[in-house]
């Protein structure tokens, strides 16, 4: 009975689910809640637009939460895509909605979105996932509004090789100084379960992150799929007492009105 607090549907430029399709299938997969975090990315330098108008998105699944009240609980939050200069953007954007959870995301790294080939040209691949974390620092340099930071290692999803050459011990010092940067912050981070839909068998960050940032005192965990279709929902959820365990937490949490709520692990 977890929830999953990180999905998409329609209102993000990557998704084209109803919201209610994907509650009813939070609902058949036996959820305890939900947390609905579109994607909110300011100067996205493809073609796809990454934002949608608070106002259309609160009118829109309020209802819903108050129709499957009785069935799920419901939240409302988003994903900003985090660059340096966005800062006020974000700010203000977010003083538009009552969210309950917002999630910090990684999508472009000085332009260029690591989903696309050209953010590998002219490095080798460890440069390139290098540069991915130092970005991080960058935005934890400048932001402070926001809960938890979504799939820290995002990059590994479109590197050259993923993660064959991939580990947190390579990248010790630059992922440690971001856990140890959130932790000071009183952030969270999550267990992003589309790694293994992405074929890399590990969730996003790997374990071995997941359990270096709870020996840092990191108490701050929320799971989600990263769901933009309905059955992607729950993604792999069978894995997750055992992540959660070899990890080293007895609770996840869960945001409402942008506080933290925890829950026993398994409840």
């Amino acid at each position: 009975m977890y929830w999953d607090t990180h999905m998409h549907c329609r209102f993000s430029g990557d998704s084209t689910a109803d919201p209610e399709s994907m509650i009813l299938s939070a609902i058949a997969k036996n959820l305890n809640g939900i947390c609905f975090t579109d994607h909110i990315d300011y100067d996205y330098p493809g073609p796809t637009p990454f934002h949608f108008d608070p106002k259309e998105y609160f009118q829109t699944l309020k209802p819903l939460s108050e129709k499957y009240k009785n069935q799920i609980q419901m939240h409302i939050g988003a994903e900003l895509g985090l660059q340096p200069h966005l800062k006020q953007r974000y700010d203000e954007f977010l003083a538009m909605g009552d969210f309950d959870q917002v999630i910090a995301s990684s999508h472009v790294v000085h332009g260029f979105d690591p989903y696309y080939p050209e953010f590998y040209e002219g490095k080798t691949e460890d440069e390139a996932y290098l540069e991915y974390f130092e970005s991080i620092l960058e935005n934890l340099a400048v932001f402070d509004n926001f809960d938890v930071y979504g799939h820290i290692d995002y990059v590994v999803r479109y590197g050259p090789a993923k993660n064959k050459n991939y580990s947190y011990q390579k990248f010790r010092d630059v992922i440690d100084e971001i856990l140890k940067m959130l932790i000071a912050k009183g952030k969270g981070i999550e267990i992003n379960m589309a790694g293994f839909k992405y074929g890399l068998n590990h969730p996003h960050p790997t374990e071995d992150i997941l359990k270096r940032y709870r020996e840092l005192g990191g108490e701050i965990l929320t799971l989600g799929s990263d769901a933009h279709a309905p059955e992607h929902i729950a993604f792999d959820y069978y894995r997750l007492s055992d992540i959660l365990k070899n990890a080293g937490f007895t609770h996840y949490t869960v945001f409402k009105k942008r506080k933290p709520v925890f829950y026993k692990t398994g409840s």
